[in-house]
């Protein structure tokens, strides 16, 4: 191995050995579920801001963003990072505070936890539902994760997929297991940071490597509308199709998820206090918009990299998701400076992984031991018991996800976007009537849930697949219907006892 290769690893090596110590320190805080699942509910401003963040910007936003927007054009990228902006601010603003009132109110600690006892479900039907929904979509996610881990050495060494992919699963889930939300948090907190500069440096040097902005701007003109918002290309098309008002309100629709991602909204219920929401709001919509904006520029440089040669190229979208790990290579070979530098941006690369696929694998966990075992069949475990079975859930989890994160060919962004669909549609709308609306009830929000998850299934694989009108990212559709079902039922039903009334205005009256 060369000398650039030593120091890169070393660099990996001592950023991991970090993140199993934070999850070391923070084991011994770990007295109830509540410290388990919600770090007690003490996240500060920064760091619930940051942690939110970080733990939704997965490999997507290293891999999956850089990745599309290099090898189809600007469009995609740029609508679906317009989208999830907005999301994000909208999320902040809209939802956070009152979440995080409304749950402390119910003792609640998880999401089908708190819209189990904001609608007094005695059936557990909603827990039961969300639990599900919960473990089938989070397994996939979280595997994409994995699977970026294994890309990430396997671009970059040569090493073999598999045994890399396992080793990096294994140091996730030993300081997630150890430390927990609070654990989880805390270094999500410093993976935010070391994205942030593996993305600016990333960008600068792809740059200069390429001869300066003009040239960059210059290399993607050869391409028929590829710098266009509104067409749709690869780097091996001699034409550009159209990207019209469909496939923006499809992709614009990424941001409608952020109302239903139990691993966003569980930073919301474990902040501090309410009164620190504002700042944090200001600080994730900042970098969001920033880190984006930046991932979508940096595909737009990759291209220019391989075109000046400085790279190879790429023969499909999912290839072209390790275009910043061959940067890295590429910046690895000038001195033991940028070596060290490399090292640091594919740190970054792991951290966007590590940060959503520790608190992922904690609320996926939280599925079957808080909401499953212990709420719907009435499994009785006192705190280390139960703090056992919560690790044990997260091992268990981890497992099923190996599995399908064998094939180092899939999508990183094609799986991220298909289980964001399924949260988003099955959460986002009950969660949002939940917070607003007194008069939905138990029944409308087992409807909503059902058929939102539902919906997703028969969008995806029936009805996009007809293409034209038809091809509109199956988030929307299924969130539409869910809305109009959870409105319909509940006002086709009983209307909600006045106990729920009088909680839901004392909550919204604070």
């Amino acid at each position: 191995m060369s000398s650039s290769g030593i120091f890169i690893i070393l660099a990996i090596v001592i950023y991991l050995v970090g993140m199993l110590y934070i999850g070391y320190r923070h084991s011994r805080g770990n007295n109830t579920s509540e410290d388990f699942y919600l770090g007690g509910r003490r996240l500060g401003p920064i760091v619930a801001a940051m942690s939110t963040e970080a733990s939704d910007m997965s490999a997507y936003l290293l891999m999956g963003v850089p990745g599309l927007a290099l090898f189809c054009g600007v469009a995609e990228a740029s609508w679906t990072a317009i989208g999830l902006a907005a999301g994000t601010y909208l999320n902040w603003l809209f939802v956070a505070k009152r979440l995080r009132s409304y749950s402390a109110k119910l003792d609640a600690i998880t999401v089908p936890d708190f819209l189990s006892r904001r609608f007094r479900d005695n059936t557990k039907l909603i827990e039961t539902v969300g639990a599900l929904v919960i473990i089938i979509f989070f397994v996939p996610y979280t595997a994409s994760g994995f699977v970026a881990c294994g890309k990430l050495f396997n671009s970059m060494f040569g090493w073999a997929y598999l045994p890399t992919m396992i080793v990096s699963a294994i140091v996730i889930v030993a300081y997630c297991t150890m430390g927990g939300f609070m654990a989880a948090s805390i270094t999500s907190l410093i993976q935010s940071l070391v994205m942030t500069f593996a993305l600016i440096v990333v960008l600068l040097f792809g740059i200069h490597s390429v001869g300066g902005w003009d040239a960059v701007v210059a290399n993607a003109k050869t391409v028929p509308g590829y710098l266009s918002l509104f067409a749709s290309t690869n780097i091996v098309a001699a034409s550009a199709g159209s990207y019209g008002g469909i496939a923006i309100l499809s992709t614009l629709a990424w941001g409608l998820g952020y109302f239903g991602m139990p691993h966003v909204l569980i930073h919301f219920m474990a902040a501090k206090d309410e009164k620190m929401i504002k700042t944090s709001r200001r600080i994730a919509t900042v970098w969001v918009v920033v880190s984006l904006g930046v991932a979508v520029i940096i595909g737009i440089v990759g291209f220019g990299m391989v075109n000046a040669g400085v790279i190879s190229g790429f023969a499909s979208s999912s290839e072209a998701e390790s275009v910043i790990v061959r940067a890295a290579g590429f910046m690895s070979q000038k001195n033991v400076f940028f070596a060290i530098i490399a090292g640091i941006i594919l740190a970054g690369i792991l951290s966007a992984t590590m940060s959503t696929a520790d608190v992922q694998l904690l609320a996926a966990a939280s599925g079957i031991t808080q909401n499953l075992l212990k709420d719907v069949f009435g499994l009785k475990l006192d705190d280390r018991k139960n703090l056992l079975v919560a690790r044990l859930g997260v091992i268990a989890i981890a497992i099923i996800a190996l599995f399908f994160a064998m094939n180092p060919n899939s999508s990183i962004f094609r799986v991220v976007s298909f289980a964001w669909a399924g949260f988003g549609a099955t959460f986002g709308p009950v969660m949002l009537f939940a917070l607003f609306w007194k008069r939905c009830n138990k029944q409308g929000a087992i409807a909503g849930m059902i058929s939102g998850a539902v919906m997703i299934f028969i969008w995806k694989f029936l009805v996009r697949p007809l293409g034209g009108a038809w091809d509109i990212y199956e988030l929307l559709p299924a969130f539409i219907v869910a809305s109009i079902l959870i409105i319909v039922v509940s006002l086709a039903t009983k209307e909600p006892e006045a106990e729920i009334v009088k909680e839901f205005e004392s909550v919204n009256a604070g």
